[in-house]
């Protein structure tokens, strides 16, 4: 009853605001409440944003107290005060003392501490400041690196600033509007200003401009758009393009991401342009509903960690056997007990490798100097073995390794080899296929032999087109030569190209495509 009663008293302890975050970092939270982290994205934003998207604009901006010109710079301040900033939550940096605390709790550090307090106790004063200095050196080394890392990316961090365009409405349009309806007077105001303001400034119910290129702000409803196409890769994997539209066709939807007319924070606008009023900002986002999901998953230690743990228990539990039977063995067999006691200590000493953690940490504080020097910045330095027992690093940072883009380098037959009737089929199925071309049409479009050498487009002429669908699995383009004869070309995925054809091109001529031939065929695609 009394362990209970402490227990309880403990766990109060640790949800209190100020150190709770650093105990939820150790799982001990959790453990004692017997409570995990939801993983389900709230029900009540689910039915906030489903409920936005099948609601009248009208009601929707009344709603939010907006209006269909924007929010004015007080409106936005008064609703900023109460919303909060649109930023998602990061657990604040620790505080130096507990940093240092993070670096000093190894077991290693920790066994070598204890050894050092006996040795100062059996007035073994050289041994005391030899495994001492070990362990400040390996701590500072550590926190010093550690800490010399956080102050840099917290530099990169504060040089980017994002912004967005938002409406803001000139409240003497309310005066104005009063003053025509009582007194007749016929007074102009300036157009509603379209300003650029940081992204973390928004508050739900702004007006915000989108266009091609702009990432999404927030998590917004669509009031206005024009060939709006959304990339939402980020939240569903996708990577076709999505159209948004001003009105939700489905009613009945309860998949938030399936909303025709909501647009999430973290996605970008690849083509049109909108306009859309904020719904949720920050934490109470799509996006911030998820980030809360991943940064309440418990650090995993590292194998590197796991080893050094691992040989370091190793060492501990051998100590511990051998110390006991040392002192009884030498206290029996000679019955002085104190020489037994101090003799058994010098055998722990002897059996721990104090130089191991002050090795292991300069090893790994001077890789990070070397990956500084290349301009990556190893903020915890237990990933430097990471780094260095990969042999391929794959990433997927649009942007920064890659250009989101797709180069034309080879155009081959069936067969392996280069040719330009190919090359001409796909510049005029991507030059005549109407609607958003994607990442593979723009490839063909741009390619230099197609500029510079093939100029086939004035050549021929569109007659008709089949558009992509799921039960033909292809898209077709009709096209007519200056003698009318007609040219079917299709775009499709080579299995399902293949499945329709009945004969295909060798050298100058036709052949039927044989079982033989449609498996060399494959082998060659």
């Amino acid at each position: 009853m009394n362990f209970a009663i402490l227990k309880e008293l403990f766990a109060g302890f640790v949800r209190t605001r100020a150190i709770g975050r650093h105990f939820r970092r150790l799982a001990v939270l959790e453990g004692l409440t017997q409570t995990g982290v939801s993983r389900e994205v709230p029900r009540t934003l689910s039915q906030t944003l489903t409920g936005a998207a099948i609601s009248d604009t009208d009601a929707l901006l009344k709603q939010l107290d907006s209006h269909i010109h924007g929010l004015s710079e007080a409106q936005a301040e008064e609703i900023r005060a109460s919303a909060g900033l649109n930023e998602i939550q990061q657990e604040k940096p620790l505080p130096w003392w507990l940093h240092l605390w993070h670096c000093y709790k190894t077991p290693f550090d920790l066994l070598l501490t204890l050894l050092a307090a006996i040795s100062y106790v059996t007035e073994d004063h050289k041994a005391t400041i030899v495994i001492g200095s070990m362990v400040v050196l390996s701590v500072f080394i550590r926190f010093w690196q550690e800490s010399k890392s956080n102050r840099a990316a917290d530099k990169l961090k504060a040089m980017v600033s994002n912004t967005a365009t938002v409406l803001r409405r000139n409240l003497a349009e309310d005066v104005l509007n009063e003053a025509r309806r009582y007194f007749e007077m016929q007074l102009q105001l300036k157009d509603t200003r379209k300003p650029e303001v940081p992204i973390k400034l928004l508050v739900p119910g702004d007006l915000v401009v989108l266009s091609a290129g702009d990432m999404i702000p927030a998590d917004c409803r669509v009031v206005a758009a024009k060939d709006l196409f959304v990339s939402q890769a980020a939240m569903t994997g996708e990577s076709l393009p999505v159209e948004k539209f001003v009105h939700q066709k489905d009613v009945h939807t309860s998949n938030p991401l399936e909303l025709e007319n909501i647009l999430f924070m973290g996605t970008n606008v690849v083509s049109g342009s909108a306009t859309a009023v904020v719904i949720t900002t920050g934490n109470n986002t799509y996006f911030g509903a998820l980030a809360q999901r991943v940064t309440a998953t418990d650090r995993m230690p590292t194998a590197f960690q796991a080893g050094v743990n691992k040989v370091a228990w190793l060492l501990i539990r051998f100590m511990f056997v051998m110390t006991p039977l040392v002192f009884f063995i030498n206290g029996f067999t000679k019955n002085d007990w104190t020489e037994a006691f101090l003799f058994a200590m010098s055998i722990a000493v002897g059996l721990t490798p104090e130089m191991l953690p002050m090795i292991v940490t300069s090893t790994l504080a001077k890789g990070a100097v070397i990956l500084s020097r290349q301009k990556v910045i190893v903020k915890r330095l237990d990933a430097i073995q990471n780094f260095g027992a990969m042999d391929v690093l794959c990433t997927d940072k649009t942007g920064t390794l890659t250009q989101d883009k797709i180069f034309l380098a080879h155009h081959t037959d069936v067969w392996g080899e280069e040719s330009d009737d190919v090359l001409e089929a796909a510049y005029l199925n991507s030059y005549y296929q109407t609607g958003l071309k994607n990442l593979l049409d723009v490839a063909v479009l741009e390619h230099v032999e197609v500029h510079r050498v093939l100029e086939v487009a004035t050549a021929f002429r569109k007659v008709d087109e089949i558009p992509f669908d799921f039960t033909r699995r292809r898209m077709s383009v009709v096209v007519a030569e200056h003698d009318e004869h007609h040219l079917l070309i299709c775009k499709g995925a080579v299995e399902e190209i293949l499945s329709i054809c009945t004969r295909v091109r060798h050298g100058e001529a036709d052949e039927p495509l044989t079982p033989e031939l449609l498996a060399r065929v494959r082998a060659v695609t």
